[in-house]
């Protein structure tokens, strides 16, 4: 009966991430060689730094001709400078080559004048303007130059970042090994999608959310199913799940019920076990953290929203300092007027959940009504959260407010 009597003190969330991450002292990544098109949205395991500059050569930046600038002194539409059209590799004085876009730019030559403001007359060009040295010319290494450092290790690697791989040359790239992480649910009350259900279960969406979460940030992910409501079992699985996983993450029997077995049998695996239970967090409060054979065991509410918080707030950045990101990848930030008045329990980090809508080109936030952390509808009404600080007990109508969004912004 000493569950029933609730969480006798709560950690904050910050105290708890830290005491955490410094028990498990994360090492760095393997790392693992992919084909350049295969790279997308993984993790660069070493800085890349270029092998050449880029151009490579003085090119042109128009289609048109190459000239020397110095010939084109007073020329105008009134008065055009006529010079010699040639084919040769070198431009002398007086002489025009003509040149495409990208081309490499002949000898000789120090400027580009475009197609329109030349007229051709068989080997003559009448040319309608002055030129300084070097316009329409990409000199060598103006993009980039050989020795720089174009991405850091521990970014994520985007379609341009793999087009400058590209056009240097690279076929492949170094990258972090994905983690793998096991997950677990737990409770008699839940069951398999797709198989027949008592009367008295539902069905687990909680594995399908965590490891979507996992998969988006660059993880591999194992489904080791459902344990009941059994010290041994739980423990079972967990202890299977370390043997060839770098991570678990649990959902459910965290809480302070006498079903909530989950940090038991993590303490029974060994040392240290649980480092925290309970967290100043709203929703996902009876989130625990634990440590087991240097691996983390992440063991997250069961009710659905509380499970996505606390993998927003824990699982998040275990992943990016496994992948080797310097810091965890933060969402995309808005700032909108609050469309209601939401409250917040003093001591506790609290997340609405909002959505934010652009009305007349002013971004509103309107908390979408908390039915309770079991309410996963909720989520997908949302596409932002809005995170009220421990040290306020609520955040007034009207206010401006800073948004971390997980979908897009909606148009009114």
């Amino acid at each position: 009966m000493v569950k029933l009597k609730g969480f006798q003190k709560l950690t904050l969330v910050d105290e708890a991430l830290q005491t955490w991450f410094t028990a498990l002292q994360v090492g760095k990544p393997k790392v693992v060689t992919v084909p350049l098109g295969e790279a997308l949205g993984r993790i660069l395991a070493e800085d890349f730094v270029a092998n050449e500059s880029l151009p490579r050569f003085d090119k042109s930046a128009m289609d048109g001709y190459a000239v020397k600038a110095a010939d084109l002194a007073g020329a105008s539409q009134s008065k055009p400078v006529v010079l010699k059209l040639t084919q040769a590799d070198q431009v002398e004085a007086k002489q025009a080559k003509q040149i495409w876009t990208g081309h490499p730019i002949p000898k000789g030559a120090d400027a580009v004048v475009m197609l329109e403001n030349t007229q051709k007359h068989g080997d003559d060009l009448e040319v309608w303007g002055q030129l300084a040295p070097w316009t329409n010319i990409s000199k060598v290494g103006e993009d980039i130059k050989q020795g720089d450092l174009l991405v850091k290790a521990g970014t994520r690697l985007n379609p341009y970042s793999m087009g400058l791989a590209a056009a240097l040359g690279h076929t492949t790239l170094k990258v972090a090994a994905k983690p793998k992480i096991t997950i677990i649910a737990t409770g008699n009350e839940i069951t398999e999608v797709g198989t027949q259900r008592a009367s008295n279960q539902i069905y687990d969406s909680n594995k399908t959310m965590v490891a979507a979460m996992c998969h988006e940030l660059g993880a591999e992910t194992t489904d080791l199913g459902i344990a009941k409501d059994d010290v041994d079992e739980i423990a079972k699985k967990i202890k299977d799940a370390l043997k060839t996983h770098d991570a678990v993450i649990t959902t459910g029997g965290t809480s302070v019920g006498g079903f909530d077995l989950v940090p038991d049998a993590v303490n029974k695996l060994g040392k240290p076990g649980v480092i925290v239970h309970g967290v100043a967090l709203r929703p996902a409060m009876p989130t625990a953290v634990a440590t087991l054979e240097g691996k983390p065991v992440l063991i997250l509410s069961g009710n659905p929203v509380a499970a996505v918080i606390g993998f927003e707030v824990f699982g998040r950045p275990l992943v990016c300092m496994m992948l080797g990101m310097p810091k965890t990848e933060p969402r995309p930030i808005v700032t909108a007027k609050l469309a209601h008045r939401v409250t917040s329990a003093l001591g506790r980090k609290t997340y609405v959940r909002v959505r934010v809508v652009n009305k007349n080109g002013e971004l509103v936030a309107e908390p979408v009504s908390a039915k309770g952390s079991g309410s996963i509808s909720t989520m997908t009404m949302s596409n932002g959260y809005l995170i009220v600080t421990e040290n306020r007990e609520g955040i007034l109508e009207g206010e401006t407010v800073t948004i971390q969004m997980f979908g897009t912004v909606e148009e009114a």
